[in-house]
């Protein structure tokens, strides 16, 4: 799996950028994809406005890590693992016996977006299972991310050499890309842009960036995430129909560029 944002769009944390060896060799997001293609015999990718783009490989599919990407009214999402409650949600949210985990974190967001009156931890909380996820709304502009407390999915996230954001599973692709400037993403977390990290478990706990120096203890050579047990955030915004935090608080999505002859917002390559 491999999804890249624009600096202007994903809003990344500036902690990752704090390493300080390195940076020239990272790459830009032309250079990523065609790294993860010349990795991967099969590929689909999305590309989305601007540059941007969402890809999967299909490349030495896990039975107990399966990867799914779907595309539902403009949300995108790569979904990799599995729920172990997914009937439940799947009752909850009214939707068919045949949806699929991606499915199902879709309807979740789409949710929370338009009328939940509860914050956004409470619901990814319900998610049980080992899972990572990546979820772009094309229509507001929306980044939404997570893995599951346990860290049972591999997920990486770092800074591509124009500032892009970058996630992936493959530890090899996002050392490539980013050289110094990635970390694992925390485990139990959430980040949206517009208002970074939060802990699904500790959400009035801050998320602190942890730095690691090279053997001199001179230089920043990586950055990691953790929850603060010790520092509380004074409060956290709820989401409701009066108040969307998709709309409020997102970067506001750019001018489409025509690439499809559908809707002007996407193009769908499929490699073999």
């Amino acid at each position: 799996m491999l999804a890249v944002f624009e600096k202007s769009i994903s809003n990344p944390p500036e902690e990752l950028n704090l390493p300080s060896l390195g940076l020239e060799n990272s790459m830009n997001r032309e250079e990523i994809l065609q790294t993860f293609r010349s990795s991967s015999t099969e590929v689909t990718v999305y590309n989305l406005t601007n540059g941007n783009f969402m890809a999967l490989s299909h490349d030495d599919t896990s039975y107990s890590h399966p990867r799914s990407i779907v595309v539902l009214d403009d949300v995108f999402c790569i979904f990799i693992g599995t729920l172990v409650n997914t009937s439940d949600l799947r009752r909850h949210y009214g939707l068919p016996r045949q949806a699929t985990e991606a499915i199902v974190v879709v309807e979740a967001y789409k949710v929370l977006r338009d009328r939940a009156p509860y914050p956004i931890d409470q619901v990814i909380k319900d998610l049980q299972g080992n899972f990572a996820f990546v979820l772009f709304d094309a229509n507001s502009g929306t980044l939404f991310i997570s893995r599951d407390r346990n860290g049972s999915v591999e997920l990486h996230w770092g800074l591509a050499g124009d500032g892009s954001l970058v996630f992936s599973n493959h530890s090899n692709i996002i050392k490539e890309a980013c050289s110094k400037s990635y970390g694992p993403f925390p485990p139990g977390c959430i980040f949206r842009n517009g208002s970074g990290l939060l802990s699904f478990d500790h959400p009035l706990n801050k998320v602190r960036a942890i730095t690691h120096k090279d053997d001199d203890f001179e230089n920043i050579c990586g950055v990691s995430f953790q929850v603060d047990l010790y520092t509380r955030i004074p409060s956290i915004p709820r989401s409701g129909s009066a108040s969307n935090w998709a709309d409020q608080e997102s970067p506001p999505p750019h001018d489409h560029h025509d690439r499809d002859d559908h809707d002007g917002q996407i193009e769908l390559d499929f490699i073999s």
